[in-house]
């Protein structure tokens, strides 16, 4: 199942979801996450996997979402799945753009709105591969039953970022790296970027 900020789409995933569209006007939770877990509820059927799409992210590609899933899939000992793409250094300092650092094995060690790592110099290092964290997120339908009811932690208000609530927790989750032309819509100003981008890929 899909959840976007205005409404659910449930999609075809290897043959175990049916498409249909849920309007959830009536959503009235602030996080993401706990927006995704009402309107679970308000469904009232049994997903294995819950994707969130962030309504900022309006290029997303598909194949992004087969891969979140697919990752939450085959991590069973994570809780949480998301998608992470290079940074531009013009974003380096930009704190609309949410930063990640992974480990070895591909779980998040942090997300940040500042930039991470952050070096010595307080420079950007050309060579060094930052993470540039996407707005999508996958769930295990359990513990998004469980989000809400965990109390906010220090990070994750100091830095406003939910994830860091599931990491503060001692969840696991699992980031893939994708090739992604990021282009989110964090201020108002993105917005005529994204229009012109669409409009150079004849996308309606």
């Amino acid at each position: 199942m899909v959840i976007l900020d205005d409404f659910v789409i449930q999609v075809s995933f290897y043959d175990c979801f049916v498409i249909s569209l849920f309007a959830c006007w009536h959503v009235v939770q602030n996080a993401g996450s706990e927006r995704c877990c009402e309107a679970l509820q308000k469904l009232r059927k049994h997903y294995d996997i819950v994707v969130n799409i962030q309504g900022d992210e309006p290029l997303i590609e598909p194949e992004i979402i087969d891969g979140v899933v697919m990752a939450l899939q085959r991590a069973p000992d994570a809780v949480f799945s998301t998608a992470a793409t290079a940074l531009k250094p013009d974003d380096a300092f930009d704190t609309n753009r949410v930063k990640c650092v992974v480990d070895n094995q591909g779980y998040a060690i942090y997300f940040s709105r500042g930039l991470i790592p952050f070096n010595k110099s307080g420079k950007v290092n050309p060579h060094f591969p930052y993470l540039l964290h996407l707005g999508i997120s996958g769930f295990d339908s359990k513990f998004l039953k469980i989000y809400p009811q965990l109390a906010p932690t220090p990070l994750q208000l100091e830095e406003d970022l939910e994830q860091l609530k599931v990491l503060e927790n001692g969840y696991k989750m699992k980031v893939i790296k994708v090739d992604h032309d990021a282009h989110g819509v964090d201020a108002p100003e993105d917005v005529q970027k994204i229009e012109a981008l669409m409009r150079a890929r004849n996308i309606q």
